[in-house]
Order: structure tokens, then C-alpha cells, then sequence
């Protein structure tokens, strides 16, 4: 299907995101879900992972295969992690606008992917900055970012809740925190989101969600089912939660 730009300096509708949990080489897997969206960007690439203590975050310009070298995907821990293949567009090609984003903020270490056009981005924005806020790139993404720090809500999950309502768009997230990862995509489901669910040991199972399931091919997972319209979806140490 033909997808009509809005506002080409803004829309990243072509991007590929990617997360799993439950995996202790989280961060290879995620490069190897990455490499199978390639064809969705080629202008900058990255991965943010996490081992329940620390949250890290590697991107840059370029090819998910040059810029995810073996010593650079060894200092990545963790059993958890989101990736992002960002598509080229005309006038928004900067290294500060690479994903995932991550920050330190009242809710904790947080990194977060996003696929997609938000439409009130440039009105949120602006009533972010008259309360205060600080943006450090021209992103839509980072919008969320500040919606979340902002919001009462006391759990990630609250908060992300409230931030999504405020938006309007199309979009598919994928959040990091330190011990779990959240999924959300807009009430139309105009952009994808499919979830996974790999075999770890016969005990333990791994989950992913990808914008594309040719990814689910190179780490041996397999589909379970779209992220539904307007759904979040947790995976952390309680197990699975589809809200």
C-alpha cells in the first residue's frame, strides 16, 4: 500500500523498529532483526539494550552492518533491548536525530524507537517548551519523551498511557526501561507492529516484536500476532500484559 507523505521533513514512515526480551544475547539478536529491516532505512541505525541494572544505548549514521561491529555489540549487555533502522528524509539527516533515544528522568533510565508520523508534534512541542522543556533534536520522538517525564502517572506503563492519548497520528513505539519493554501502536494501525515469541530452553521463552516479520526469521522466531490498534503491550519480570 501507497503511504502519502504529510510533512517530508518530518515523517519517518519507512523506519523499522525492533525489541526482544528474554534473550541473554538480546543485543546481537536485535542487530540481526535490524540487518532484516535494512530495506526500511539506510540513514542511521541503533540499539539500546539493558541487563536489569543499566540501560545502554549505541546509533549512528550509517548501515546497521558498519555501524554494529563485534566490539561494539559486546558493550551492549543485557537480556533486553529495542533497535531502530531510521529512513532518509530531505532536510532532517543529522546524528541528533538518530534512535532510539534514551534519557534519565523521573521515571527512570528510558529509551524509546518510534515509527511513524506525529501529526500535533509541532503544537506539543511548542506548549513543552513554554513549560520549560529543553529539545536537543527536531525529532517527533523526543516529543514523547518530554510527555512521559512530564506526566503524574507514578509506573512507566501509567505514564506512557497518558502521553499516547495526547497524540494524534500514526505511529508504532517501542520503549526500554530497565526491566521491561513496552510496545504501543496508534488507535488506526496505520503503521506495523507484529509480536513474536521465540523458544529459549524448554522453560524459558524469549518475545520480540518487529515492524516486519522477515525479521522474525534470522533470530528463529515465530509470528504470534499483530499488536492490535491502539494496544500497549508489557513484557517484563510479571510476564505478559496486553492493555
Amino acid at each position: 500500500m501507497h503511504e502519502t507523505s504529510i510533512d517530508d521533513d518530518k515523517l519517518h514512515e519507512e523506519c523499522g523498529v525492533f525489541a526482544i526480551y528474554g534473550h541473554e544475547e538480546a543485543a546481537n539478536l536485535a542487530y540481526l532483526g535490524l540487518y532484516a529491516l535494512q530495506h526500511r532505512g539506510q540513514e542511521s541505525a541503533g540499539i539500546a539494550s539493558s541487563d536489569g541494572r543499566q540501560l545502554i544505548c549505541h546509533k549512528s549514521m550509517g548501515h546497521v552492518a558498519d555501524i554494529f561491529t563485534p566490539e561494539v555489540l559486546a558493550g551492549l549487555p543485557g537480556y533486553m533491548a529495542i533497535g531502530h533502522t531510521r529512513y532518509s528524509t530531505s532536510g532532517d539527516s543529522k546524528a541528533l536525530n538518530a534512535q532510539p533515544f534514551s534519557v534519565a528522568c523521573n521515571k527512570g533510565l528510558i529509551a524509546v524507537a518510534h515509527n511513524g508520523n506525529i501529526t500535533n508534534a509541532a503544537e506539543l512541542r511548542r506548549e513543552l517548551e513554554a513549560e520549560g522543556s529543553i529539545f536537543q533534536a527536531s525529532s517527533d520522538t523526543e516529543v514523547i519523551l518530554h510527555l512521559v517525564a512530564k506526566s503524574r502517572e507514578r509506573t512507566l506503563a501509567g505514564a506512557l498511557r497518558e502521553a499516547l492519548l495526547q497524540l494524534e497520528g500514526a505511529f508504532s513505539l517501542v520503549f526500554l526501561a530497565k526491566d521491561r519493554i513496552i510496545v504501543a501502536r496508534d488507535p488506526h494501525g496505520f503503521r506495523p507492529l507484529a509480536m513474536g515469541k521465540m523458544e529459549i530452553s524448554k522453560h524459558k521463552i524469549g518475545y520480540v516484536f518487529a515492524s516486519e516479520t522477515c525479521a522474525f526469521d534470522l533470530v528463529d522466531a515465530v509470528y504470534q500476532s499483530e499488536v492490535e490498534p491502539g494496544e500497549m503491550v508489557i513484557v517484563g519480570p510479571e510476564g505478559v500484559s496486553r492493555e
